[in-house]
Order: C-alpha cells, then sequence, then structure tokens
C-alpha cells in the first residue's frame, strides 16, 4: 500500500501526454474526498436505479422516439464495439462533427467506454479546422453527421491518415466483437486518466485540447446534481447549444446523467428561432441559455410588447416594475412581497413563462460569455431570475455558481468542494483569478509551454481573468488580462464595461467592440441591431428595436445600409450622444471613446467576427476591419 501511495503521490497534478495518469486533487474529508469513479460507473449507478426511465427523447418525422436508460446503456456498448472493431487504439481520438442528437452521445460514450479519447468538432469549422482537430488527437474515427459534414472531411481527406475503407453504417458493425473484449477495455479505465478533449475555440492560434479525466466529469456531475438539488429521474432538459463546447456537453450528457434526467434534443435550427418552439412543447425543468440566447428572447418579447394596444402596454409596465421589486427583495432574501404582486403574476408572469415554455423551470442560467445588467433586469422584472455560472473548458464548466444564492451581475460563489483566490491584487481588490479542485483540467494535450501557462507548480488554473471578491464572498469578473487595452499612455482599461454602457445606452446597438490597444486614444466599431435570417446570417433589415429607435429621432429608414450610406445625420448624433453620456460617467479621460464607426453587416458566428458561443472573437475582428480602424486613428497602414 506505501507503494501505491507513493506512487500517486509522486505523480503531478498535470500532463500533456494522453496515455499519463494524474494525481486528483482529493480533500481529506468532506466536499472533494468522495471516492473516485469512472463514466462507466456513474453511467452503470444510473441505469441500475433507473433503467425503465426515459433518458434521450428524439422527434423522427414528427413524432418524439425515446430511449430508456437501459436502451441509452446496450447502444453505448454496441457503439464501443464498433469502434473496437474498426481499430480505435487506446487514448486515441474519436472526432465527433454534427448536431446535438442521440447518435452524438452514444458516440461519445462509446468511445470512452472503449479506451477512446471523446473529441466534439464544431460544426461551424472549416475543412482545415476539422484536420487539425483530428490530426491533434490523433484520430482513428471520424463520426460525422450528414453530407455537409462529410463533405468537409472529404476535402482533407489526403491530410488524414486512413487505413480501412471509409464509411461504414456503424451500430451493427461490432455485433462479432464479444463482451469481454469490450468487459477488459472497460475494467481498465482509471478515474485519474483521460477520457474526453474539449477543443478550446481559440479566438487566437490553434485550439487547445484540454484533456479532462474521467474524475474530473464524474466529480464535477456530482456536484451539480448536488447544487441544483435534482431530484432522480425527473428533470427534464432541451439540449440544443453545441455539445463540442464544455457547458453543453457537461450539463447535457453528464449532469444529466448523474440525476437521471431526460434529454429532448432540439432542431438543428434552434438558434435560428426554433428554440422556444421546442421549450413550449417539452416545458424543461432546468434551462442554461448563453447571453445572446436570453438577449433573443428579450429582443423578441420587446418587439411583440410593441405591438401591444396602450392598455396592454400599461399593464406590462405595471407588472414588471413589481417584478422587478419582488425579484431583487427575493435575491436580498427579504422575500417582501410587494402590494399587486399576485395580480401581476396571474396577468402577466405566469403568461410569459407559459409563452417561453418555462412554466415548470425551477432553474434558468446563463454562463459561457459575459451577461449584461439591463437583460438580467428584464429577466428579474418578468420574475424570471437568470442565474449566472462562471468556469472555463478547464474546470469542466462550472467553477462559481449562483444557484442557490446569487446577486446581479455576480457569478456568484465558489462550487462546494472548490477553491477560489485572487493573486497579484490591485487597490481596489482586483486581481487574477485562480481555480483549485477535483474539476481541474489535466492539461493541454502535447502543449506542455500553455499547459505550464496555465497551471502552477502547486496544481492552480491561472484563469487570465481579473475579479474581486464583495464582504459576502460573491465573485465578480472585472475583465480579462489578454483582453485588456493598454493605450499608449500606458493606462490599462478592460472593454467590457465600457462597451455595455454604450448598448444600454442606445438600444439600436447591437455588438459594440472598444479599439485602442498601444494607441492614444480610445475607439469603438458598432453594429447595429438587425433582423437574422433562418441560417443566422444578419440581413440589412433594422429589427424591432432599431425601428422603434429610428421613429424616436424622426428618421424612416428600415435598412442598415440606408444608415450607413449618408452617416444618416439623427441616428449618428444620437449615437454621438449617448457616447457622451457614457463617457461623462467615466473614470479618467484616457477612458472616453473619442471615434466611433458603424460596420455595415453585424458580427455572426458564420461572418467569423463571433466564436461557436457568441464570444467576440476581438483580435479576428480587428483585422477584419484593419481599414476602417486606421480611418479612425487617419494612420497610413502598417505604421500603427
Amino acid at each position: 500500500i506505501t507503494g501505491v501511495l507513493k506512487i500517486i503521490l509522486n505523480t503531478p497534478f498535470k500532463t500533456t501526454g494522453r496515455e499519463q495518469a494524474v494525481r486528483l486533487r482529493m480533500e481529506d474529508s468532506g466536499p472533494g474526498s468522495e471516492t473516485p469513479i469512472t463514466i462507466h460507473q456513474m453511467f452503470l449507478e444510473t441505469v441500475e436505479k433507473y433503467g425503465d426511465h426515459p433518458a434521450l427523447v428524439s422527434k423522427k418525422d414528427g413524432q418524439w422516439m425515446t430511449l430508456t436508460w437501459n436502451q441509452y446503456y446496450e447502444q453505448c456498448r454496441a457503439a464501443a464495439k464498433s469502434f473496437l472493431k474498426l481499430g480505435l487504439e487506446r487514448y486515441h481520438g474519436v472526432g465527433i462533427l454534427g448536431f446535438n442528437s442521440a447518435e452524438w452521445f452514444i458516440s461519445d460514450i462509446g468511445c470512452i467506454l472503449a479506451g477512446g479519447l471523446a473529441a466534439g468538432i464544431y460544426t461551424t469549422n472549416s475543412p482545415e479546422a476539422c484536420q487539425y482537430v483530428a490530426a491533434n488527437c490523433e484520430a482513428n474515427v471520424l463520426v460525422v453527421e450528414n453530407q455537409k459534414q462529410l463533405d468537409k472531411i472529404l476535402q482533407v481527406r489526403s491530410e488524414l491518415q486512413q487505413k480501412a475503407p471509409f464509411l461504414y453504417t456503424f451500430m451493427k458493425l461490432g455485433e462479432d466483437v464479444p463482451d469481454e473484449q469490450l468487459n477488459a477495455v472497460i475494467d481498465s479505465l482509471r478515474p485519474n486518466e483521460c477520457c474526453t478533449l474539449i477543443y478550446t475555440s481559440g479566438t487566437t492560434g490553434n485550439p487547445k485540447g484540454v484533456m479532462l479525466s474521467h474524475d474530473n466529469i464524474t466529480w464535477t456531475a456530482h456536484m451539480g446534481c448536488t447544487i441544483l438539488k435534482a431530484k432522480g429521474g425527473e428533470e427534464i432538459l432541451v439540449s440544443y447549444l453545441p455539445l463540442s463546447h464544455v457547458a453543453a456537453q457537461m450539463v447535457d450528457i453528464w449532469v444529466c446523467m448523474g440525476f437521471a434526467g431526460t434529454i429532448y434534443f432540439a432542431d438543428p435550427d434552434a438558434l435560428k428561432g426554433s428554440l422556444v418552439n421546442t421549450l413550449k412543447e417539452v416545458r424543461p425543468t432546468c434551462f442554461l441559455g448563453v447571453p445572446r440566447v436570453w438577449e433573443k428572447i428579450e429582443e423578441k418579447m420587446k418587439a411583440a410588447g410593441a405591438k401591444a394596444s396602450p392598455m396592454k402596454k400599461r399593464v406590462a409596465d405595471f407588472a414588471k416594475s413589481i417584478g422587478l421589486q419582488y425579484s431583487y427583495s427575493v435575491m436580498n432574501g427579504k422575500n417582501q412581497v410587494p402590494w399587486g404582486f399576485m395580480l401581476a403574476n396571474n396577468l402577466v408572469f405566469k403568461k410569459v413563462r407559459a409563452a417561453l415554455g418555462l412554466d415548470r423551470c425551477k432553474i434558468c442560467c446563463t454562463g459561457a460569455a459575459p451577461i449584461t445588467k439591463d437583460t438580467l433586469d428584464y429577466f428579474m422584472s418578468l420574475n424570471i431570475p437568470v442565474k449566472e455560472l462562471y468556469g472555463m473548458s478547464e474546470s469542466c464548466g462550472p467553477h462559481t455558481v449562483s444557484i442557490n444564492e446569487y446577486r446581479v451581475t455576480s457569478c456568484g460563489k465558489v462550487m462546494i468542494g472548490c477553491k477560489v483566490k485572487l493573486v497579484n491584487t490591485d487597490a481596489d481588490g482586483n486581481g487574477e483569478i485562480c481555480f483549485w479542485g477535483r474539476n481541474i483540467f489535466m492539461g493541454y494535450l502535447n502543449m506542455p509551454d500553455k499547459t505550464a501557462e496555465a497551471l502552477d507548480e502547486d496544481g492552480w488554473l491561472h484563469t487570465g481573468d481579473l475579479g474581486r471578491h464583495d464582504e459576502q464572498d460573491f465573485l465578480y469578473i472585472t475583465g480579462r488580462i489578454k483582453e485588456l487595452i493598454i493605450t499608449a499612455g500606458g493606462e490599462n482599461i478592460p472593454p467590457v464595461p465600457i462597451e455595455d454602457a454604450v448598448k444600454s445606452e442606445l438600444p439600436i446597438i447591437s455588438n459594440a467592440m472598444l479599439i485602442g490597444d498601444k494607441l492614444k486614444f480610445l475607439s469603438m466599431l458598432l453594429t447595429l441591431k438587425c433582423v437574422v435570417d433562418d441560417n443566422g446570417e444578419p440581413t440589412d433589415e433594422l429589427n424591432q428595436e432599431a425601428l422603434e429607435f429610428c421613429q424616436q429621432h424622426g428618421v424612416k429608414a428600415t435598412k442598415v445600409s440606408e444608415i450607413t450610406a449618408n452617416k444618416e445625420p439623427a441616428i449618428y448624433s444620437a449615437i454621438q450622444a449617448g457616447i457622451e453620456r457614457v463617457n461623462a460617467r467615466s473614470t479618467s479621460n484616457a477612458q472616453k471613446v473619442q471615434k466611433w464607426d458603424i460596420v455595415e453587416r453585424d458580427f455572426s458566428v458564420t461572418g467569423g467576427e463571433l466564436g461557436p458561443t457568441m464570444k467576440l472573437r476581438r483580435p479576428i475582428v480587428v483585422k477584419m476591419y484593419q481599414e476602417k480602424i486606421n480611418e479612425m486613428y487617419a494612420v497610413a497602414a502598417g505604421k500603427q
């Protein structure tokens, strides 16, 4: 035993090798001291207790088709056998390329049971980006959803080392692989070894393969169930966010497995508008939306509200003012029910929840990117508190949560069994946020330098985010070290608060991006709110909020181009006035926005300005709009 202990204690917390085990960040007692288990063990526990409960529900030809937990488990075993038959080698990757579906889940878990490393690939990736992931994880097998995704792989086929014939109909392939062969692989899985790769959608450079161990996933899933106070076999979720992203994968596949929930798969065009229809049909009990999803719901509801009769508008405004009062009082632990709340609840709040499909939803969450106070307050006013989670791929998703206790604009308190510390703090208490816990990743696959930057010698993860704690230990994110703009005058300026202030001041603005790194003053690129087409592409048509803004300023324009082509004077001066109001509140002259310009088309995932979870890809936007930026600084290109 002492020998084994010695090995465990001498094993480092981090590695970059696919086949190496790591030391787990175990606590001596209490949360964090739980016995480590593999994904197969967690799956089996759920199957034994809830085998006949529905697990995965998919729509085929307009009908919902259900797999129970027993059937789901058997299909994962069948997939694992097929991977073994195809020659999946231990610790090699299986790339999965497709929209959320039962097949995605089964491929992912089947790969893990067969000893491989499951690697989700974003459906929006270019052929070259797919090839990079496949090469980086030494994928033996790629699983694709349809012809469109297959075509990408065929384009880079010559660069992928190809052994066997290329295409298979998958599930029946491993029928002759004996159970004993698969069981031997399953029995050899270890909690402190890698089983999953999450590729960070790098805003700069190539994506990094975040190595997650069985224990990272099973422990985090267990904590997620505890925090959510989930009831075994009773929770219902809708899967629609990209599964190659840690947030969706953690909630949809793993936390859901922990509490034997039921997953309903949304349509592939969920983020283009069909999500609300699925929510209304399914009525989930928990719902996670990235900020852009909540903003889109808010925009749609405001557009519908604008068409209501004056009487209905008055009722809605009355209800919302009461809703905001009530929600803040609940948040602060006072639970004071203002006069008129019951009426507002019956007339407005219950109807809104039902119209959104959130009438059974106990917890609404947001994560993966910053959300504005305006959007949070809007939902608070409808008695739908949206709780913020914060973490990263490298912490298996969550690290601070605001489920049971929350404050608007804070991302909550540290998850039980985990730790947070701030390093290099300034006079205001802002410092770099560092994480510790069983959820902290093993390292970046084959990237020792990047791993050493992220994980220090003591095993703490340095997030690169800046934050501060309040007196009650709620964490507030105040910026990102890499995003900090350092002006030519040496001022450090976090861009997000200024960008949010401009968006809040000017409801016509969709995206705002602050510029000014190594430059003499700050400037800003702006986009206008427009209608988004069925493919998620921004159109030239102004949306309802933008149209209202134009009407308030006596402008009849209905298109973005009509405003930008001749720099519509009334709109441009209204934007200038809004920016001056933001500047008046700034803490120093260096933080004032001196110049701005409107980009002709809104930012989007397809355009490349936003990542898969709608996060602004700043370096890419700077490259794309370099000419516009040069004009604002009146500097010839190349002399910056």
